[in-house]
């Protein structure tokens, strides 16, 4: 099994920090809960960058050559 992607992991904690969220009666912990969310959501967009980063570079950290 190969490990997931940080981006899926943390955009599956931030929809799981929602879902909680909803279901909290006090509004200052979902409150809170809603902005934690949306931190791992912006967590989940870096990663996802530099995901797309880590696969354009070789096995050395390399940049691909730019095309002509």
């Amino acid at each position: 099994m190969e490990p997931k992607m940080l981006s899926e992991q943390y955009l599956k904690t931030a929809y799981t920090l929602i879902r909680v969220a909803r279901n909290v009666a006090d509004q200052a912990i979902a409150d809170r809960l809603k902005a934690l969310a949306e931190d791992y959501e912006r967590r989940a967009e870096q990663a996802l960058m530099t995901d797309a980063t880590d696969a354009s570079t070789d096995p050395l950290g390399r940049p691909e050559p730019a095309e002509k």
